[in-house]
């Protein structure tokens, strides 16, 4: 492939964006009430053990009424016949041997509620845990959340085609969101746990495994925490967190292994991204394990924008297929920028470093612009593709793109980057040679 690659000084940003200290000190807890409620004192609505979703209803309930408090659950397993719905102030905290298993019958999950869909806002079943315009709310401990008969869920996706069809059209033809109302009979399945338009948000220490879509998704959210939480996780799009038009988040401490993208940053799709004006920023992601699909992805929908993320001190647990991932297309607009990789180490993957703005060659009208990259002190000891790839349009370049410190031991094709300008490169070494060298 060719080579394009102008050594030029990186412009300066327009605009400073907020360091990674001061991301990192506006980020707080949230603040729960100090009281206590024992899920088990509800026993007897759970139908002798066989639905305890009554049981964590009247919790939530009486969270509510008391301005909030902790919902305890003990060990043991729970079987929940449709969604949680949080409220405000309210912890929901599972101690170590507690498993909360989720129906997998979808009418469980009705009424509709309003969400995102592959970066659409519309209306679906509603997420097996889920809040709309909260503000403080948390789910911890040692506990584990699973959905019932994984593969159930997986079935749906060979027939979900239509509405993600017409979602997308929806999408396109701006029809009032009030209108794009999908759920029975549509098949897109629903999250494992989502909080939409919500505000300090605590997501730490528990166990999830097969979830029937993406697994952690906050929308619209502003100051989350997602800490300390163990995937195992293998259905079908089974993404591991996907934080969406949401600003001011901490990812740290995290063991992925999961069937999709271990992280996705997300900014809607088309003109339901653009429109928001709503872009994923000042996100921190720190000493996190990737083992799955791909380790750190932003986009494909991205529409609103992602901007000033910083990954430091990550490395893996197992085989991946992409390291760190940018995706667009001409569908997309938007911008990618202000992206800091910092001391970040990967073992067997296919490509390394993957920039491309034809994601699927899909898409007109729309090219996002892709500036202001910095990976630094990047290892990885096998790519089976590219090591590092960057492809943007020719009428819109991918620009001010630093590689420094960058490692591959072994790798099939050391690098290609087209349409690309401000490029800077300084110890950059393929197969322990410096420079475009290929090691097989």
């Amino acid at each position: 492939m060719a080579i394009i690659i102008s050594l030029v000084a990186l412009a300066g940003f327009t605009a400073a964006p907020d360091s990674k200290e001061a991301i990192l000190k506006r980020i707080k807890a949230p603040m729960i009430p100090n009281k206590q409620i024992n899920i088990t004192q509800f026993k007897g609505s759970s139908n002798n053990g066989n639905n305890w979703k009554p049981a964590f209803d009247q919790a939530m309930q009486k969270a509510r009424k008391g301005k909030g408090g902790r919902i305890v659950v003990p060990a043991g397993t729970y079987k929940i016949n449709g969604p949680i719905h949080f409220q405000s102030n309210t912890e929901l905290h599972l101690q170590e041997g507690a498993l909360l298993v989720f129906s997998a019958e979808a009418d469980h999950y009705l009424p509709v509620v309003k969400t995102t869909w592959e970066g659409t806002f519309l209306y679906n079943y509603s997420p097996f845990i889920y809040g709309i315009g909260l503000k403080n709310v948390a789910i911890t401990g040692k506990g584990t959340i699973k959905a019932e008969a994984a593969e159930t869920w997986a079935k749906w996706r060979d027939q979900q085609k239509p509405a993600q069809d017409e979602s997308r059209d929806m999408n396109h033809k701006q029809v009032p969101v009030e209108k794009r109302v999908f759920g029975k009979g549509w098949f897109l399945r629903p999250q494992l746990i989502q909080f939409f338009e919500c505000e300090n948000v605590l997501i730490e220490d528990i166990k999830i495994e097969d979830s029937p879509f993406w697994c952690i998704h906050p929308v619209l959210c502003k100051n989350v925490i997602v800490r300390g939480v163990q995937f195992n996780a293998h259905n079908l799009n089974n993404d591991g967190i996907d934080p969406e038009y949401s600003e001011d988040v901490l990812i740290e401490n995290i063991s992925f292994n999961n069937g999709d993208d271990n992280i996705a940053i997300k900014a809607g799709r088309d003109h339901d991204g653009r429109a928001s004006k709503r872009s994923s920023q000042n996100i921190v992601i720190r000493n996190c394990k990737f083992m799955g699909l791909h380790g750190v992805v932003m986009g494909s929908e991205m529409s609103a924008g992602v901007r000033n993320v910083f990954i430091d001190d990550c490395s893996f647990a197992g085989k991946l297929k992409r390291g760190i991932y940018l995706k667009s297309n001409a569908d997309r607009g938007g911008e990618i920028a202000n992206i800091f990789v910092n001391n970040v180490s990967f073992g067997e993957v296919e490509d390394c470093i993957m920039i491309t703005s034809k994601y699927k060659n899909e898409g007109q009208g729309y090219q996002t612009d892709i500036h202001d990259i910095y990976f630094n002190n990047i290892t990885c000891q096998k790519a089976t593709g590219t090591g590092i790839l960057v492809e943007g349009f020719e009428e819109k370049k991918v620009r001010n793109l630093s590689l420094k410190n960058i490692s591959i031991e072994k790798v099939n094709v050391p690098i290609s980057i087209t349409n690309a300008e401000g490029v800077e490169m300084q110890d950059v070494w393929f197969g322990g040679k410096k420079g475009l060298t290929t090691s097989k």
